[in-house]
C-alpha cells in the first residue's frame, strides 16, 4: 500500500490541468470525494472539482507534509497553496488541512475526505467578509 499512496502523493504534488483526466490511474470509477464546499460520487465529479481548481485560482499546488498509512488507509497532511485571481500581485495564500484516504481491493482510492477550516483557511483571508469573520471570532472570545 506504501507504493500506492507515494504514487498518489507524487500526483498530487506535480498535478496540473492536463494531470487532471489522469485521475483515473488512482480513483475508482465510483469514488466518493467531500471537503468542506462539495460532496460528490464519481470519477469524472471528482475531476470536476480539480479541474475548476484551475480557473477560479491561480498557480494553485499541494505540498504533502506527513503521511500515516494503516493497511487499505491513510491519512496526509498537506499545505494547499495558491494565488486569487485578482489584479495586482497578490500574497500568497495557504490553506493547511488533512485528507483521510480509503483504497479499493485494486488500490485505488475508494474514498477520500478533505478536512480543513474553511473560515480559518480561506473566508477569513477575504477583504469584507474577512474583517466580518474576525470579528465574530473575537466576539466568540478565540
Amino acid at each position: 500500500m506504501n507504493t500506492q499512496v507515494e504514487s498518489l502523493v507524487q500526483f498530487f504534488e506535480t498535478l496540473s490541468p492536463a494531470s487532471v483526466a489522469r485521475m483515473g490511474e488512482f480513483y475508482a470509477a465510483d469514488t466518493w470525494f467531500k471537503d468542506p464546499f462539495n460532496e460528490v460520487q464519481g470519477l469524472a465529479q471528482v475531476q470536476q472539482i480539480f479541474s475548476h481548481m484551475y480557473v477560479a485560482l491561480d498557480r494553485p499546488r499541494f505540498v504533502v507534509t506527513a503521511q500515516v498509512v494503516d493497511g487499505r488507509q491513510c491519512f496526509l497532511t498537506w499545505n494547499f497553496e495558491f494565488y486569487f485571481r485578482r489584479r495586482g500581485p497578490q500574497p500568497l495564500q495557504t490553506i493547511r488541512g488533512a485528507s483521510h484516504i480509503s483504497f479499493n481491493e485494486a488500490g485505488l482510492v475508494a474514498r477520500h475526505r478533505d478536512y480543513w477550516d474553511a473560515a480559518e483557511e480561506l473566508y477569513e483571508k477575504l477583504p469584507v467578509l474577512g474583517s466580518l469573520m474576525r470579528w465574530l471570532k473575537k466576539q466568540a472570545g478565540k
